[in-house]
């Protein structure tokens, strides 16, 4: 396969789905450029804050990223290219993009709220506590998975604490070293755009400048060395000051100035696959339809295709993370309603050209990843990209191979920081009535409900739970991501049948994404158990089956729910008489 014409045909379909079926469904669903936003009408300058299409979409874009669209294709390129890149297309064009689209809609019609409010207004209170609970604890699985990274990113042990040494070492550190300058660097660049109003142009040039600048100064000048478990706190101390700091003094600038990392990212990869099959050196290794005897093998994903390939691949066809994104933060920055489909199902998109780049990535380097050269699906991407690029222009393999990993580790980061607000916002939400606020309690409630003591709990589990390393996290996190995106697909279907509104798109999507999870979660609780009784894993295996058992549990019942209401609507609608419609 050439890796060039995969990739060019992948865009040009990714083009025709966001044009023909995303203009679709905003026709169906009525966006109205003229309805007021929740970012004005309830403007209060922490996490309701106006910000120009640009500055949303870069946050959007940046927090729904992640490492997702690089991890999950590398991973499951253990199935052949040929489903890898079919679940990428189907599942972003046919439900990813349905289900953040919708999502952000529903939010920005609920004042911005949380999918859980969406689910209380159509389903009940019972039903929004349900989903509270489940969208806390994969948010939680979201803290650990991504900390976990970026530790494993910076630090000089891995998570088993073996040394790391020689140029990985040196990496690492260069990347700790950039990353932290770049939050220095949004902190500024959001004082003069929104305190000094700076023009947003010449702060972006500004900006970009800036990055080169820190990228030089980390590349040179690299003192920061810490272990594994020592980074793990100072990035809980992070997210538990950035995720309770306004949105316009680090979230949406530091999410503006890393989505440029991101965008440089997609066009070095077009680059390096079109560079190097120019180049006559393009190859693509992977095979179209896998090698049983490698899963499970170096960074390889384990199980059959189903439903271990549509768990694996998650941000780069549907997650449900997306859902609380756009329900979360993104529809308190909005400062237009027709700017949700290039926000929501245009970045949607954009995060499947991202997997596609991933795939061509380990189709260069096939035979290392498979003989257990790399360590990490990052190093796979940065390392199959830079040796593209090397291909024509050797003198750049270095440089572009530290950008590529700094630009994960920044998203991973942007992730982490978004979780962590989020999981405060539902926290709180469990503890309040519709409209309540913190202020609105009294006794343990008004404890809980406070947004530090929220964040605190939250960076603290999910921290103690990242120490057993990604590995551990990520099959878990994996399944109730895409169980997670099951029920916003079923809260976002429910909610447009109760205001009238086209929702049939929803139904093969949700069926297919809760049989999918459940099936996963339930051979995950059953590996687990076997590992823990037979003395081959300690107790966090345990700690895992449970939450594994709870979501299972949590999703069937608001599926139940969910089913009810859909067959409550569809009896009210036939038996409702013409004239009482019209």
């Amino acid at each position: 396969m050439n890796a060039a014409v995969l990739l060019i045909a992948s865009a040009a379909v990714l083009v025709a789905g966001y044009v023909f079926y995303g203009g679709w469904l905003a026709r169906q669903w009525g966006i109205d450029p003229k309805r007021k936003t929740p970012a004005h009408e309830l403007k209060d300058g922490m996490d309701y804050v106006p910000a120009k299409t640009p500055v949303v979409m870069g946050h959007h874009f940046s927090s729904i990223a992640g490492a997702g669209p690089i991890n999950g294709p590398i991973q499951a390129a253990v199935f052949g290219w040929v489903p890898v890149l079919l679940w990428v297309l189907i599942g972003g064009i046919f439900f990813g993009g349905v289900h953040d689209f919708g999502a952000l809609f529903a939010s920005l019609r609920h004042k911005g709220q949380s999918i859980g409010e969406i689910i209380d207004d159509t389903m009940g209170k019972t039903a929004k506590r349900l989903f509270l609970t489940f969208g806390y604890l994969t948010l939680l699985l979201v803290v650990a998975a991504f900390s976990s990274i970026v530790a494993s990113t910076f630090g000089t042990t891995t998570a088993a604490g073996a040394a790391v040494e020689g140029a990985t070492l040196a990496a690492n550190e260069s990347t700790a070293m950039i990353s932290f300058l770049f939050i220095v660097l949004a902190i500024v660049f959001g004082f003069f755009v929104y305190r000094k109003n700076a023009p947003i142009v010449v702060a972006s040039v500004v900006g970009c400048l800036g990055i080169i600048a820190i990228v030089a100064i980390g590349l040179n000048f690299h003192p920061i060395s810490l272990t594994y478990n020592t980074w793990m706190w100072v990035v809980g101390a992070y997210i538990l000051v950035a995720s309770v700091t306004p949105v316009w003094i680090l979230l949406q600038p530091r999410d503006y100035l890393s989505s440029f990392l991101l965008y440089f990212m997609i066009g070095a990869g077009l680059v390096a696959v079109i560079g190097a099959v120019l180049a006559g050196q393009g190859s693509f290794s992977v095979p179209a339809f896998g090698d049983a005897t490698l899963k499970g093998t170096g960074v390889f994903t384990t199980g059959t295709a189903f439903p271990a390939l549509f768990v694996t691949i998650a941000c780069g066809a549907i997650s449900g993370f997306h859902s609380l994104v756009s329900s979360g933060t993104s529809a308190k920055q909005l400062d237009n309603e027709k700017n949700a489909k290039p926000v929501a199902y245009g970045s949607m998109l954009i995060e499947c050209l991202v997997a596609v780049i991933s795939l061509c990535a380990i189709g260069f380097v096939w035979a290392a990843a498979a003989d257990g050269t790399y360590a990490s699906p990052t190093q796979v991407f940065a390392g199959g990209l830079s040796s593209m690029i090397a291909t024509f222009a050797p003198g750049a393999q270095n440089i572009m191979y530290q950008m590529l990993i700094l630009a994960v580790s920044v998203f991973c980061l942007t992730s982490l920081d978004t979780a962590t607000r989020l999981a405060r916002y539902m926290f709180q939400e469990f503890f309040l009535e519709q409209g309540q606020t913190a202020k609105d309690v009294t006794g343990y409630k008004k404890v809980l409900a406070n947004p530090y003591v929220a964040t605190a709990i939250t960076v603290v589990l999910g921290v103690s739970l990242g120490m057993t390393g990604y590995s551990k996290i990520w099959p878990l996190f994996g399944a109730a991501n895409q169980l997670l995106a099951a029920i916003g697909l079923l809260a976002v279907c429910t909610w447009l049948g109760a205001v009238g509104k086209n929702n049939k798109m929803f139904y093969i999507p949700m069926v297919f994404m809760l049989a999918v999870t459940v099936c996963s979660l339930v051979q995950t609780i059953t590996a687990k158990m076997k590992a823990y009784v037979s003395g081959a894993a300690d107790f966090w295996a345990l700690i895992q089956s449970a939450i594994a058992v709870l979501l299972v549990v949590l999703s069937l019942v608001l599926a139940f729910i969910a089913a009810k209401t859909l067959i409550k609507q569809h009896q009210d609608k036939k038996n409702t008489k013409p004239e009482e419609a019209a």
